[in-house]
């Protein structure tokens, strides 16, 4: 049996008829950049997140959601960032487990990355190590959703707003997860996804989008993204081309009629590993009792990784690193002269984390056969020491 680490083919035959009568209605419109399927697009997506989240138990209703596409999951993090007025001679805050693009797009302001170590627990931002970080130079906290999982948004925006700090969420896998009922990305100043194809809502291509209730804020990203123009030949400001191409936007339109469920597929898969993997002694996941993960990856810990990963692969089961050099030690960023020992659990996690296949066609047996494999592997005989 070969188990793919993702198996976007059976995504894709799933629903093949659905997105080719969604290209065919792109086709027959004409319209491929602009036009009705991305703003189509946003307000579903902005609706997605509202009917996600549960309804506040008393109090006011909070204003309407907005959403504003682009290109990428990048360029939604660093329109945000220029949007909110970040730029040289700033430091924003986050992580250095993540993907690289959460400081590209810092670094693309013109800003500085700070980077904070992870939680030993769940490998998201550590809330206690966040006023350490923060300078007169700091605008903003950049928390990142990995994994799926939600970060601890109540210490976060506690922090932020003893600072008068701006909080854009990392989202980028996490479409659906809930903190305390909400769905994050709807939580701060505003929230980032990135649609890359193996995201929990994947397009065929690149493809981002930013969400606010903070509707100027919304319109100032859409102005970015459309080199800075809201008149065709008249511009406000220096932007970029980062628009969403209206095949894409209607793929996702398809796609994300299904994500409710594709999520809650992943996360029975998640509770089957979960009990599969449970006396194995091998590190395994851990949420927030506050939060509600999407699982877009899942991710165990294992003191000889390699050992396991070439086990897995003899016996036809993909696996994955996520992520295996901190953006601090990259030497794109090795200009900012963090050493070595800097951020002791992010360093030890990306010596340690092994993604395991995750997607919602998984059947039991999938993960059956897998959780048996990493157990009889050298590194699952060998108990994980948490330290």
């Amino acid at each position: 049996m070969n188990i793919p680490l993702v198996d976007l083919h059976a995504q894709h035959s799933a629903v093949a008829s659905e997105i080719q009568d969604a290209i065919a209605r792109v086709f027959a419109d004409g319209a491929f950049v602009g036009g009705q399927e991305p703003r189509l697009f946003e307000r579903a997506f902005a609706q997605f997140l509202t009917d996600a989240s549960e309804p506040p138990a008393s109090g006011p209703a909070s204003p309407e959601l907005h959403c504003a596409s682009c290109g990428s999951g990048t360029d939604a993090l660093y329109l945000t960032l220029r949007a909110l007025g970040i730029g040289r001679d700033d430091e924003v805050v986050t992580v250095a487990h993540t993907f690289v693009a959460t400081a590209e797009a810092i670094s693309l302001t013109g800003a500085r990355p700070t980077f904070v170590d992870i939680a030993p627990d769940t490998l998201l931002m550590d809330p206690n190590a966040l006023e350490a970080a923060i300078t007169k130079k700091t605008r903003a906290i950049v928390p990142v959703h990995l994994y799926g999982q939600p970060c601890n948004m109540d210490r976060i925006m506690a922090v932020a707003r003893r600072y008068g700090l701006k909080v854009v969420e990392d989202a980028a896998q996490a479409h659906g997860a809930r903190w305390r009922g909400q769905s994050v990305g709807t939580i701060a100043d505003a929230g980032c996804f990135s649609f890359y194809p193996s995201k929990n809502l994947g397009a065929c291509g690149d493809a981002g989008a930013v969400v606010s209730r903070d509707l100027a804020l919304i319109d100032r990203v859409a102005h970015l993204a459309n080199h800075g123009s809201g008149e065709r030949y008249l511009h406000e400001t220096e932007g970029v081309n980062s628009r969403l191409d209206a095949i894409q936007a209607a793929i996702l339109r398809v796609k994300l009629r299904h994500l409710s469920s594709w999520n809650a597929l992943r996360q029975r898969h998640a509770a089957l590993f979960l009990d599969r993997l449970r006396d194995s002694g091998i590190g395994l996941p851990v949420s927030h009792p506050l939060a509600e993960p999407v699982w877009h990856l899942f991710v165990v810990r294992l003191e000889m990784r390699e050992l396991a990963q070439d086990h897995l692969r003899r016996n036809g089961i993909a696996t994955g690193i996520h992520y295996p050099v901190p953006i601090h030690l990259q030497r794109a960023y090795r200009h900012l002269g963090i050493p070595t020992g800097s951020l002791p659990f992010t360093e030890r996690a990306a010596t340690e984390v092994l993604s395991l296949p995750m997607y919602p066609e998984l059947t039991a047996n999938h993960v059956n056969t897998v959780s048996a494999a990493l157990i009889s592997s050298p590194a699952g005989r060998r108990m994980y020491q948490s330290r």
